[in-house]
């Protein structure tokens, strides 16, 4: 695509050369006639010009909501992707973790794993990723999955997450991974 044919904002210079032009095709051409002092009528059957600055600022208008939706749907399609990356990485994340908790602690192939664990949550840190722990805070189902209800405990609100089952994880605003989690409800043969 040239230059020439690239659609972008018209310039003040583009502008008042619009406006010139236009002048130029509405003034009537001279036919050496005298002037009669007659409004000349428009053709029959109501046609009128055709109003090709609107049409061009409708072009325009609609080639920019083009752009600013596929641009919408790009950056949507490119976070959906790095989402589905990270998730993967996360769950790779969870068996390092759960292979450093069930093996020796002292041994140099745990530590090894640590440490590969540990790179690992860096850089989904640095990804904007962060580990959610619900434990003891209000049950929020855009972050949480209540896998079970149980009767509160002694000092516990209804509605609060007892027991975390399988770690959480968001970025940004966003849940990556919700949390499964045992909530607590109200007793049974409470009146709430």
């Amino acid at each position: 695509m040239d230059e020439s044919t690239r659609s972008t904002p018209p310039t003040e210079e583009d502008r008042s050369a619009r406006r010139a032009l236009d002048d130029e095709i509405e003034e009537p051409p001279d036919s050496g006639a005298p002037d009669s002092g007659e409004a000349e009528e428009p053709p029959a059957g109501g046609a009128a010009e055709p109003d090709y600055k609107d049409r061009w600022l409708r072009a325009e208008a609609e080639l920019q909501n083009f752009r600013r939706r596929a641009s919408r749907d790009w950056e949507e399609g490119r976070r959906a992707a790095e989402e589905s990356v990270l998730l993967e990485m996360v769950t790779v994340l969870d068996d390092l973790e759960r292979a450093v908790a069930s093996a020796d602690p002292g041994s140099p192939w745990t530590q090894g794993v640590a440490l590969v664990a540990q790179r690992m949550r860096d850089f989904l840190s640095r990804q904007g990723v962060t580990a959610e722990d619900p434990l003891g805070r209000a049950f929020d189902p855009a972050f949480h999955e209540a896998l079970l209800e149980l009767d509160a405990p002694e000092g516990t609100a209804p509605g609060t997450v007892v027991q975390v089952i399988h770690k959480g994880y968001r970025r940004g605003p966003r849940a990556l991974r919700t949390a499964r989690v045992v909530v607590a409800r109200a007793p049974s043969g409470s009146s709430h």
